[in-house]
């Protein structure tokens, strides 16, 4: 019996521990995606020197942030619907949606043997969140930098 129970945790401990590699293999691709683009626009002299080119760039860095989170939601969804937890995508990428986000309206409870899946989604999407949080912070300090830099000559 005490094997068992075991093995009921360590499933959903160990499937999570996948998830969460994936996640954050993902957010590192589009981290790094994002700065080859920085980078290109301060090459070009596109970006550091306009108010409005900066925001741009802010602009579309935040977007490609805010597309990495939904394919990782996706992916925590499509691994409900292989838990069989969820009948749809829909009803599973909402659950997830929730978990990541740590929303947590309580409308969605999984069953007993995949509940723990939840909350270590939701420290995935926190993390993942500061990591975003993090990137777009710096790069908005580079650009502030270059402005100030640029005012100063």
């Amino acid at each position: 019996m005490h094997s068992h129970l075991q093995l009921d945790f360590l499933i959903p401990l160990t499937v999570a521990a996948a998830i969460t590699c994936a996640t954050i293999l993902l957010h590192g691709l589009t981290l790094a995606a994002i700065v080859q683009f920085v980078r290109r626009e301060r090459r070009l002299g596109y970006a550091g020197f306009r108010f409005s080119r900066n925001v741009v760039v802010v602009t579309a860095v935040t977007m490609l942030a805010l597309t990495a989170h939904m394919l990782e939601i996706a992916l925590w969804a499509w691994v409900y619907e292989l838990c069989a937890e969820f009948s749809t995508f829909a009803a599973a990428f909402y659950a997830s949606a929730e978990n990541y986000t740590t929303l947590g309206y309580g409308d969605v409870v999984m069953s007993a043997r995949w509940r723990l899946l939840g909350p270590l989604e939701a420290a995935d999407g926190m993390l993942m969140f500061g990591v975003s949080t993090a990137m777009i912070f710096t790069i908005i300090q580079r650009l502030i930098q270059a402005r100030l830099h640029d005012s100063s000559v």
